[in-house]
């Protein structure tokens, strides 16, 4: 008997399809039982996620070297000049387009979304700390490595990483697939997402070419500098952006965005440094569209806006970004405070942004890990031509 083996970019686009196409057929009660393996694995991917930065970074910090302090600099510059570059992008573009093309249209009250389908029971997995605090406690124990040069210590790190890593091949990526499935049934079940979607038509459209700009921007840099061929290096992260979409989580896509980084001819190292650091400081796509819809409501509401108003934003978005928990829709819950401190949005201002960041949520989180590749590419140039100096 053949055994077809199919990749797994092909089973999340088959989960895709099929979570869509079932969403009119399915019965409730298997409705119901795909919602509650959601449930408990969305609670697992919150436990496990911080557990997979402070593992991995901090394991791949220490096996570094002295160079590690650089490299870390290095990484958080660039991803941090990508995120505001894509602020200010979104900017030129949307001011540039988006009054003409939203004239004569009016503000409308989204609809609240509802749960089609409800778990047969939940299972609650708290994590053992916040992202952010993982992040910085690997910084702090990667680093401590390098200067201590503590085996033990970096023995017992490395084991950790490994456990968590088979956890990783183990459990999270066959998961995956059946957990993106889950969460398109439910999204087809619903009419929710159709009517934000048809409210913002225009702005959804100006905003997913806008992702693809900022893609081939940023991995025709990466390819100028590394000497490679940007559009396959780009095709190399497909899985990882399509795992994205699905999930709509930059920290859940972690195993497959780290997976395609190796592909690309990246150190394991740096892959394990970048991955993980990437998902919680790099968001392009994140920002683009807190920016792009908050100038919509602005237009719509007839409200008043200029460069000034928002560099101001711009630059603040992108630090919150940076506290955003690594959870789908956690951008645009971090970024509330300064909706409402820069833009002065105010409650029906900011449950709109909501609605509308919901909807395209995936799309800018798979913008997000796919950056996140060109990135790992740039670091890894630069960490292989320091290794080559010092030896020399």
């Amino acid at each position: 008997m053949f055994k077809i083996k199919l990749n797994l970019l092909v089973k999340i686009l088959i989960a895709i399809v099929l979570g869509i196409l079932l969403a009119g057929v399915m019965p409730v009660w298997a409705a119901r039982a795909f919602a509650t393996f959601k449930s408990i694995f969305s609670q697992f991917l919150g436990f496990i996620i911080p557990l997979i930065i402070l593992s991995m970074v901090a394991s791949s910090i220490g096996g570094l070297g002295r160079s590690a302090g650089r490299m870390l600099l290095l990484t958080v510059g660039v991803a941090y000049a990508s995120t505001i570059f894509s602020g200010y992008f979104t900017y030129g573009v949307c001011d540039a387009l988006l009054p003409s093309l939203l004239s004569g249209e009016t503000m409308a009250q989204a609809p609240e979304s509802s749960e089609v389908f409800a778990p047969y029971f939940t299972l609650s997995i708290p994590p053992a700390m916040e992202v952010i605090t993982a992040l910085v406690l690997a910084f702090v124990v990667g680093i401590g490595l390098i200067y201590t040069q503590n085996n033990t210590l970096k023995g017992a790190i490395d084991d950790f990483a490994d456990i968590i890593s088979r956890v990783i091949a183990s459990v999270i990526i066959p998961c995956l697939p059946v957990y993106i499935f889950a969460i398109f049934l439910e999204m087809a079940a619903s009419d929710y997402i159709s009517v934000v979607m048809g409210l913002f038509t225009k702005v959804i459209m100006v905003i997913i070419v806008m992702h693809v700009v900022i893609l081939l921007l940023i991995f025709s840099i990466a390819g100028i500098i590394t000497r490679r061929n940007p559009l396959s290096i780009l095709k190399t992260m497909l899985p990882a952006y399509m795992t994205a979409l699905g999930t709509s989580s930059s920290a859940a896509t972690i195993p497959v965005t780290q997976q395609q980084i190796i592909k690309n001819g990246v150190s394991p190292a740096v892959a394990g440094m970048v991955a993980p650091l990437c998902a919680t400081i790099h968001m392009p796509g994140s920002v683009m569209k807190v920016v792009s819809c908050s100038m919509a409501i602005i237009i719509l509401t007839g409200g008043a806006y200029d460069i000034t108003l928002y560099s101001a934003f711009i630059f603040m978005l992108a630090f919150t970004a940076i506290a955003a928990p690594g959870v789908p829709g956690g951008m645009i819950m971090a970024s509330l405070g300064v909706l409402q401190s820069v833009l002065g949005f105010d409650q029906t201002a900011c449950g709109l942004m909501i609605a509308i960041y919901v909807a395209l949520d995936s799309f800018g989180t798979a913008c997000n890990v796919t950056g996140d590749g060109a990135i790992a590419l740039v670091v890894d140039k630069f960490s292989r031509k320091n290794v080559a100096v010092n030896q020399e």
